[in-house]
């Protein structure tokens, strides 16, 4: 039952960033001050004295205060313009909230897991040796970590109609995931659709590598080309740092919905 690959949720979760990513109209600033506040347990976020709503109207907030406090601060560092596409802890609380595709954990889950059939890192060059050894080197222990981290036992292919993870460690996966709350899951599929990898959005929500590593290592064969060939400066570097701040906001994200923690009032100016 938790293996079905439905269509409808493929559509909806594919591309990176469509679940999440509205077109925004740059607005100018229209608030002095940004803080949060406490509402029948949960926080909700103030612009000056107006509270924040999600792009369908409801009221915005989270179960968190340091996320709310993040998100805050999101508001707090806008200039003369709004420019909500790089707000990427506020368009993740809008998704949560707002549920524009009406996804259920699982379908979320059951997307995240199946994306591994065409994991980043489990695909290895086989036409070119120097390739292949750099991956070797820079990819293999991360799978090797994450085999032990969740006892499964993904293999690497050279081969895109050869399918690397088993139908038993995808139910494993399933298990481990469904632990998490609605949020969190949101959280994760910004990651994979940012890295093309479960396997790179893992290891950086777990710690086990930083978010500019899992970025580096999931551009390695653009890496390794710009290496040879040389590369365009502030072009490769403006997507690098772009990436890096999308996944920097999943590993908030996620670590901000796992965590409890005490409510009080603040206002951030």
């Amino acid at each position: 039952m938790f293996l079905n690959s439905v269509h409808r949720i493929s559509k909806a979760l594919s591309g990176s960033g469509k679940i999440f990513i509205r077109n925004y109209a740059t607005r100018n600033r229209f608030y002095k001050t940004t803080g949060i506040l406490k509402s029948d347990g949960k926080f909700e976020i103030t612009l000056d004295q107006r509270k924040l709503k999600t792009p369908k109207g409801q009221l915005f907030y989270v179960e968190s205060e340091p996320l709310a406090l993040a998100v805050a601060t999101e508001w707090n560092a806008q200039k003369k313009k709004i420019v909500q596409s790089k707000m990427h802890l506020t368009t993740l609380c809008n998704t949560v909230l707002d549920n524009p595709n009406n996804l259920t954990k699982l379908d979320i889950v059951n997307y995240i897991v199946n994306y591994l059939d065409t994991d980043t890192v489990l695909y290895q060059a086989n036409e070119d040796e120097d390739l292949l050894k750099f991956q070797i080197n820079e990819w293999d222990p991360v799978i090797d970590w994450f085999n032990k981290r969740f006892n499964v036992k993904l293999r690497k292919s050279v081969e895109m109609d050869v399918s690397p993870v088993s139908k038993e460690d995808k139910t494993t996966l399933i298990r481990h995931l469904m632990s998490y709350n609605f949020a969190a899951i949101n959280g994760f599929v910004y990651g994979v659709d940012t890295l093309k990898s479960v396997i790179l959005t893992l290891a950086a929500t777990e710690r086990f590598i930083t978010p500019e590593k899992a970025v580096l290592l999931s551009r390695l064969e653009e890496e390794y080309q710009t290496g040879t060939w040389g590369r365009v400066e502030w072009a490769h570097d403006l997507n690098q740092q772009e990436l890096q701040s999308r996944l920097s906001a999943v590993v908030l994200f996620v670590y901000f919905n796992s965590q409890s923690s005490k409510i009080q009032q603040k206002n951030i100016q």
